[in-house]
Formats: structure tokens, sequence, C-alpha cells
């Protein structure tokens, strides 16, 4: 199964020059946050909402070089949440490793600022 983060494109593009990409929240949290494809989507407008400048990186997991663990949520879920923000999600407990991301497509909300189906690779 294929794992999901959300990224701006500045920062996967700076990881890329640098070899391996690390977020503010592996700092703070020790982990970087990823999505299933079932969570992505809710994901994105719970926390991303309107955001432009995103890009969605798939992510092979048999690639991975640091430990990846399902967890529960580690920011509260909003109120109401989709049923897809319940439950556990991927965390990578270290650098992201650049080949373990197979893919990296643009990710823009509609005209809405909601981000839908469409979008998705």
């Amino acid at each position: 199964m294929l794992i999901y983060h959300l990224t701006l494109h500045k920062d996967w593009k700076a990881a890329q020059e640098k070899g391996e990409y690390r977020t503010e929240s592996l700092i703070k949290e020790g982990f970087i946050h990823c999505s299933t494809t079932e969570q992505v989507l809710s994901v994105a407008n719970a926390f991303y909402k309107a955001q432009k400048g995103l890009v969605l990186l798939v992510i092979d997991p048999e690639k991975l070089t640091a430990p990846l663990q399902w967890e529960a949520p580690a920011h509260p879920v909003p109120e109401p949440a989709p049923k897809s923000l319940h439950g556990e999600f991927p965390h990578i407990y270290g650098a992201l490793n650049i080949d373990a991301v197979i893919e990296a497509h643009e990710f823009e909300p509609n005209d809405d600022g909601y981000f839908t189906s469409e979008k998705m690779p």
C-alpha cells in the first residue's frame, strides 16, 4: 500500500537538492505525517484548505530507510470530521529518503478552496 504526504513545492525542491526530506514536524514531533489514499483528501481539506503551491508525494513504504509506524492522529481531529480522519495514520520516524518517493504531483485546490478526487493521481 502506498502512502502520501503533502508539502510545499519549494520544500520538495529543496529536499531533492539535499537528497532527503525533513519537515518541521520531524523536529517538533519526531515524525513526518503521512496519509493513506482514503485519508489524503480529508487531511488536505482539514489542514490545507485553499492553500496553493502544494505537491502530493507518493511514497513506497518498502523503500523507506526510516521506520514507519501506524498511529492515532497526532493532532486533534476537527469537528465534525470525516470518518477518514479517525483511525491510524502512517508516520515516518526519520528523514524521508528521496528514492522512496515514486511520484510527485502538483496538488492545487479547486476555485472554492477544496481539494477533490479529480486532483488525486
